[in-house]
């Protein structure tokens, strides 16, 4: 069965960036100008996942709104002939069919989820956190949707991470396979301390899952920190004996910003605006001129 459907978890509190995010959901804080989930939108649209669930929480109308059609914005845009900023308010509400189903609870990314089983029903499905963006250039998620359709089961994303930072992720042991960049996934850990890491292969926000994971997650107990882990079920379907079970990880090297970091989220938009041909070459420019200068100078 083909993989069309993506599910977003987008309940978090975004605790990390207050106070921007007291009555801003962490999701639409801007990278450039565009907020960061519409990034994670159009990766799941380019894909072929043309169905998209939000899982959301409180104070998350702002993200709702923003996949919607805004009339009064659009009529003030075409009064004015600005038909480029036109086209750009249009598109986000044109990207996908959008659901949203509300985590009443913060119990966790396994819970989230879990929520979207009605939704999915039984088939195969992508999940794509929110805080990871992928460069368009190296997309990841048809090379995971593609292995699902040959070899079944899940497939995770993996990277490389020094050691040091692998108790941030979730950790996987592996085995390889007959497929380069492909590999087969035997265990899976969640934030392991470095000396008790069973690799430096990190799990990263992109899965295409199987539905038996639905029915693991809702017999799996809470786990670390008291929330119910999806790796702690990914775990149990490591086993290809179990229904629905046997994953696979596909090894990611390209481009990946994490925007739940405050550096790193800060350095995603210095990277993709030097990038942008209207906003490249002059910001360029001011930072050649900001540190050769020691931070002192540099034109605005």
């Amino acid at each position: 069965m083909g993989v069309d459907k993506a599910v977003i978890p987008a309940a978090g509190l975004g605790t990390r960036f207050l106070p921007a995010t007291k009555a801003t959901p962490k999701e639409m804080l801007p990278v450039v100008d565009t907020p960061a989930i519409q990034y994670v939108v159009e990766e799941a649209v380019a894909a072929g996942l043309d169905d998209v669930l939000f899982v959301t929480g409180r104070n998350k109308g702002a993200l709702e709104d923003h996949f919607d059609r805004n009339l009064e914005l659009e009529e003030v845009l075409v009064d004015k002939g600005d038909d480029a900023r036109l086209r750009l308010v249009q598109r986000s509400a044109d990207l996908a069919r959008i659901h949203y189903v509300r985590q009443g609870q913060p119990l966790g990314l396994g819970h989230a989820v879990l929520m979207a089983r009605q939704h999915v029903g039984d088939e195969p499905f992508a999940v794509l956190l929110g805080d990871d963006l992928i460069d368009p250039r190296n997309a990841i998620l048809p090379r995971m949707i593609d292995v699902r359709e040959r070899r079944g089961g899940s497939v995770l994303c993996l990277m490389e991470v020094p050691r040091e930072q692998i108790s941030l992720y979730g950790c996987a042991a592996v085995e390889p396979t007959d497929e380069p960049g492909v590999v087969r996934v035997i265990d899976l850990v969640e934030k392991p301390s470095p000396d008790d890491a069973p690799s430096t292969l990190a799990v990263i926000g992109r899965y295409v899952l199987d539905p038996a994971v639905f029915g693991i997650l809702a017999d799996t107990p809470p786990g670390r920190g008291g929330e119910i882990q999806l790796t702690d079920a990914l775990q149990r379907l490591c086993d290809p004996g179990v229904p629905g079970g046997g994953v696979h990880g596909v090894l990611f090297d390209g481009r990946r910003y994490d925007t739940g970091d405050r550096l790193s989220y800060l350095q995603a938009v210095i990277r993709l605006a030097l990038e942008r041909e209207d906003l490249g070459p002059a910001l360029r420019a001011w930072l050649v001129s900001y540190l050769g200068s020691g931070g002192d100078g540099g034109a605005p």
